[in-house]
Formats: structure tokens, C-alpha cells, sequence
């Protein structure tokens, strides 16, 4: 079977996509004459910005040529999933033009979607003679895609596989490739640049770091990276890439695109990404052009900080359970591990993080990196401290024990119960634990072995000193009122 030169491409694609081991197409998309492909070969530059909440921005430009009048313009390979509401179209040569109407076409080439859009249409059916063994066609109806095909053959009804599909043409609103086709009235014949402007979903990015913590632990080395993931169906090849650490607030209508173009400034060309504070974001610009395909997850490089100072601290939670209920039986506890730091200059660090992923490791006696826990961060602003929960420790524990407990009052109920928390030990160096408890109502300490810092409202915390290889004990009697 013959395809017309202007098809070719056409006819490869669907052979690629064979509903049987082979199926031939027969001619070109039936698509309206006068519409001009725009592809990526015409792309002249790309820029994207990313926000934190699945959303991008792309600007998009490419040169096109437009007649006196109507034309129809084809943009191949947009984001599959744009939001074509948001889409702006304008001329960086102040090109003058009107636009009338655009179809965002998403509806994707592919051997199903043909059959659908062929149901109550004819189509041809080749296959092979099981006693003459040639091949033959014949014209079938398609009935129904729902579960399965079911064709009307000379008045017969058939289902399943019946052999290869010959379609007469592919529907003008299944296409290849994302596309937008925009229709507008050129004042002048001119080949002039197009600058595309829309938002999209399926494109997002984190924050990951590594922190690595000395010998001594009260320094960390911190790396920070930008993890990109890019599943809007479609790739963007050598863009201008900006992120937006910040929580951009999303309505029921679109986020308005002219405003976001203002949001965008060009920064001085620096070996990595360089930072400026934007209305109440962050914005982070990579000065090199980036490459971003269709389904890949890419990392850049952020930032870099040395020498950072972290304190370590070991706290044992508590739970305001524990003082208006009687316990029979000891509670062991394992002393939860933190490693906090401040966003300070004066430590070294003083950069404005944006919400991601911290991974602390430490190298062992041989020199290697072992992995030592890690905990989500939000957005923290220079001056901000960093607290992040590790672990459990292995060797600093503690024991609780109700020593007492008693229940007053009727319409209004007193509670007044007594603990003793054995802190244990069992490191080569001494520690200081932190005893945190939560404590509901109106409380008082009436008794404590230590004394206690009313951190809020419902919280007391007890600092305890506990030797090496050693232990020591807190007790302590409240009285609340509910």
C-alpha cells in the first residue's frame, strides 16, 4: 500500500503503535488545510518555573510565519497537561494580532483511541484466507470498544481479534502529541517570534539535603539538592529553569499567568543556582540551561555550607495520658535522638531552606558514611531553627513508674499522680536528657527531685544529667484539674 509523501510521519507513528502484529494506516490526519505545525524545531528558547504544589509555568518561544488574516497554528509538544484557560499568546517583536479561538488537544494517538472514535464508522480488516492462505479485505463496521470490540461484518456481528485493522484516516482531534491550535488575525505578513505562556500541572520539585555530622557532633557539612520530576507528558529541552520555595495560594480559577511573568527576573550568570526573595517566595535560578524529559526524575545542585553548628539532644516523650489514668506496670522508653541547628550566619548557615527531605549520616572508624536517620523540614527562613528527629538512641533509655494516683470530685475532676522516671546510660561519655511531658487542664508541680521549665501552657520539660555508664532518677508529683 502506497502513503503519500506528506503522510509519512503520520503512517510511521501508528505503525509504531500496531493494534495487532502488524496494522497499516491508509492516509494523512484529515485536519484542516490551512493549519501550520509549529514543532519544537522552531523552539528559539524555554523557560520554566516551578512551584512547590504541582504547578509550572512554561514561557515558550518560537518563531512562526503568519499571513494577512486568519491563520491556524498548530504548537506541537505543549504540556500534556496544561491548563489551556491560563495559556497567553503574545509577540516579542510587538507583532500585531488578534486571537480568535484555541483547541487544546490532549487526546492522545494510540490504537485504542483509534477504535473508539471509529465506533458506528467502517473500517477495513485484513487477514488471511484459513484454506486459500491469501490474504484478503473486507469492509467492517465497529459497533463497540466497551470491554472488548465487537464488529458487524456483511450483517453478521462479531468480537475479539478478527485480524490487522486498516483505518481510513486519522480523526481530526487525535493527535500524536500534546497540541494547542490557536486561530488569530495577523495584521501583516511576517515571520516573527511567539512567546507561549501557560500553566501546567505534572511538574514538580523538592528539596533533598545531606548532612554530614563530625566526630565530635557538634558540626555538620550541609549539601543541598533540587529533585525535578517531570510527568506532564512532554520533554523540555534546554530550558531556563527558576523554582519557587514558597506556598503559592491556588483558587477554583486559574492563577493568574501575567502576574507570574512579573514574579520572573533574570539573575547574574553564576556556576549554580543563585537565590532572590520575591514578594513572600524564594525565587532559585539555575544559570544554565537544563534538560527536563518526559517521566525523569533529574537532581541540580542547590547549595552548599560547611562547619555548620548542631547540637544533639536526647528527649524522652511523654503523653497527657499518663495523668488522668492509673498504670500498673513500668513503661520503658527509648530516648528519642534530635539534631538541631540554627539558620543563622553566626552558624554558618544563614540560607533561606526550602521544605525537603534532611538525611544525616556519619562516618565510621574506617572513614565511610553510614546513614543515620533523616526528617522532613519545612520552609525555614533565615533566623529559623531546624529540629530534626533522628532516631531512637540505643544506649540512653528510660523507665516510667506511677508511684501514685488519685481521683477527686464529681461534676469537676482533680487529678493527682506521682512518677519516678529512672534515666539509664549505658555510652562511654555522660549525656543530659530532656524529660518532655505534655500535661492536659490546669496543672501544678507540687513535688519534683529536679526543677522543672514550663515550656507552654500544657507542656513541663526536665533537663537531667545522667553519668556515663550510670543512671539517675526524677520524681516528680502533679495535681491537674479538668
Amino acid at each position: 500500500m502506497s502513503v503519500r509523501p506528506e503522510s509519512r510521519a503520520t503512517a510511521a507513528a501508528l505503525l509504531a503503535l500496531a493494534l495487532t502484529p502488524a496494522w497499516l494506516a491508509s492516509s494523512a490526519p484529515a485536519r484542516a488545510a490551512d493549519e501550520k505545525r509549529v514543532t519544537l524545531d522552531d523552539q528559539t528558547a524555554l523557560a520554566v518555573t516551578i512551584y512547590n504544589n504541582n504547578l509550572a509555568m512554561v514561557r515558550d518561544y518560537r518563531r512562526v510565519k503568519l499571513q494577512l488574516g486568519e491563520n491556524k497554528l498548530g504548537f506541537v509538544d505543549v504540556s500534556g497537561r496544561m491548563r489551556p484557560e491560563t495559556a497567553i499568546l503574545t509577540s516579542a517583536n510587538n507583532v500585531s494580532f488578534d486571537l480568535l479561538e484555541q483547541d487544546f488537544n490532549y487526546d492522545l494517538l494510540s490504537p485504542q483511541k483509534l477504535l473508539q472514535k471509529s465506533v458506528g464508522k467502517e473500517v477495513t480488516i485484513v487477514r488471511t484466507n484459513p484454506r486459500t492462505k491469501e490474504e484478503e479485505r473486507l469492509r467492517a463496521k465497529v459497533l463497540s470498544t466497551n470491554g472488548g470490540t465487537v464488529w458487524e461484518i456483511d450483517g453478521k456481528i462479531y468480537t475479539g481479534h478478527i485480524g490487522r485493522v486498516v483505518f481510513d484516516r486519522v480523526p481530526e482531534n487525535l493527535r500524536a502529541r500534546p497540541t494547542l491550535v490557536v486561530t488569530l488575525n495577523a495584521k501583516a505578513t511576517v515571520s516573527a517570534p511567539i512567546e507561549l505562556t501557560y500553566l501546567t500541572r505534572g511538574l514538580s520539585w523538592r528539596a533533598d539535603y545531606v548532612a554530614l555530622l563530625n566526630d565530635t557532633e557538634d558540626k555538620l557539612d550541609l549539601n543541598g539538592w533540587v529533585t525535578l520530576n517531570n510527568r506532564s507528558g512532554t520533554t523540555y529541552r534546554n530550558a531556563r529553569l527558576q523554582l519557587v520555595a514558597g506556598d503559592v495560594a491556588q483558587v477554583s480559577r486559574p492563577l493568574a499567568v501575567a502576574r507570574l511573568r512579573r514574579e520572573s527576573k533574570k539573575a547574574e550568570e553564576a556556576p549554580r543556582m543563585t537565590r532572590q526573595a520575591l514578594f513572600d517566595y524564594h525565587v532559585y535560578s539555575l544559570q544554565r540551561p537544563a534538560t527536563i524529559a518526559n517521566n525523569q526524575q533529574k537532581q541540580v545542585a542547590l547549595l552548599k555550607a560547611g562547619g555548620v553548628d548542631v547540637i544533639k539532644q536526647y528527649r524522652l516523650p511523654g503523653s497527657s495520658a499518663y495523668y488522668r489514668y492509673r498504670y500498673s506496670s513500668p513503661r520503658p522508653t527509648k530516648a528519642n535522638v534530635w539534631l538541631i541547628f540554627n539558620n543563622t550566619k553566626k552558624s554558618n548557615l544563614g540560607i533561606p531552606l526550602p521544605r525537603g527531605t534532611v538525611r544525616a549520616y556519619k562516618k565510621d572508624a574506617s572513614g565511610k558514611a553510614i546513614f543515620i536517620g533523616e526528617a522532613n523540614i519545612g520552609h525555614t527562613a533565615e533566623g529559623e531553627t531546624v529540629r530534626m528527629r533522628v532516631g531512637r538512641a540505643f544506649d540512653v533509655s528510660g523507665e516510667r513508674v506511677q508511684t501514685d494516683f488519685k481521683k477527686e470530685g464529681l461534676a469537676r475532676y482533680t487529678y493527682e499522680t506521682a512518677y519516678r522516671i529512672t534515666l539509664r546510660n549505658a555510652k562511654r561519655t555522660p549525656v543530659k536528657v530532656i524529660v518532655s511531658e505534655p500535661i492536659p487542664g490546669d496543672w501544678k508541680i507540687v513535688a519534683e527531685s529536679h526543677s522543672h521549665n514550663k515550656v507552654s501552657a500544657h507542656r513541663a520539660e526536665w533537663t537531667i544529667a545522667v553519668p556515663a555508664k550510670g543512671k539517675t532518677e526524677l520524681t516528680y508529683r502533679v495535681r491537674v484539674d479538668f
